[in-house]
């Protein structure tokens, strides 16, 4: 996370309020254009277990068609 800029509080702004997409039952996405950012939409790829698992941040993430 520290490459990409993305501090603690970043990350829970993202988590907290970001748009989801989910893939199935546990696994999603959630992104957030962040405006303190000049990146694309930054994403959180997670896993929804007994709690939520972030699995990696990426950023100047596009949806795919």
């Amino acid at each position: 996370m520290a490459q990409l800029g993305m501090t603690e509080v970043l990350l829970s702004e993202l988590l907290e309020t970001g748009q989801m997409r989910y893939k199935d039952d546990t696994r999603l996405w959630i992104t957030k254009a962040m405006e303190a950012r000049n990146d694309n939409l930054v994403c959180a790829a997670v896993v929804l277990e007994n709690r939520l698992v972030v699995k990696t941040v990426m950023h100047h993430f596009q949806w795919e068609e």
